[in-house]
């Protein structure tokens, strides 16, 4: 009988750092590679996600066909492009992108318009979301920890307000 294989984690070793932004995060893992640490040791971790949708504005069924317009136009011309490569002279590639670029918006401004109908105004707005973390956390494995916490202890800071980590 075969024992079944561990799975890798994701995380891996102890909390040498804490961060408020990724950047410093990643600051202080590329601080340690240019000082020759071997950062494949190194794992940032994000907690406290939160998510984040800004409202945009007002959707509306004419708002949804030209959005539906712009994505199909480029998909249409996509296609005309991979078709005209089958083309015999130079006019013809253009004619056929154009042709392309013109049946994908009026498609996409149909489907668009219709996708939108479909909603019965429950969701009349645009938005665009994103999830962000409150806390950056740097693991190191457990036999590079103690090396790495040193080597981050001595990282100049950065700016007037000094560094934003607590290290472990």
């Amino acid at each position: 009988m075969t024992t079944p294989q561990e799975t890798p984690a994701l995380i891996r070793g102890q909390t040498i750092a804490s961060f408020t932004s990724y950047a410093e995060a990643q600051r202080a893992v590329d601080y340690l590679s240019d000082n020759g640490f071997p950062v494949e040791n190194i794992t940032i971790v994000g907690s406290d996600l939160k998510q984040v949708e800004r409202v945009l504005g007002r959707l509306t069924k004419w708002k949804a066909a030209l959005a539906g317009a712009g994505s199909g136009a480029w998909f249409g011309a996509l296609v005309g492009l991979l078709l005209s490569l089958f083309a015999e002279t130079g006019t013809d590639v253009l004619v056929i992108l154009l042709w392309g670029l013109l049946y994908g918006a009026i498609f996409g401004a149909v489907f668009g318009f219709i996708a939108h109908l479909f909603t019965f105004g429950e969701r009349d707005f645009s938005t665009f979301g994103l999830t962000v973390a409150t806390r950056y956390e740097v693991y190191c494995v457990p036999e590079h920890a103690a090396r790495a916490s040193e080597m981050l202890a001595k990282m100049p800071t950065r700016g007037t307000g000094g560094s934003a980590a607590t290290t472990a």
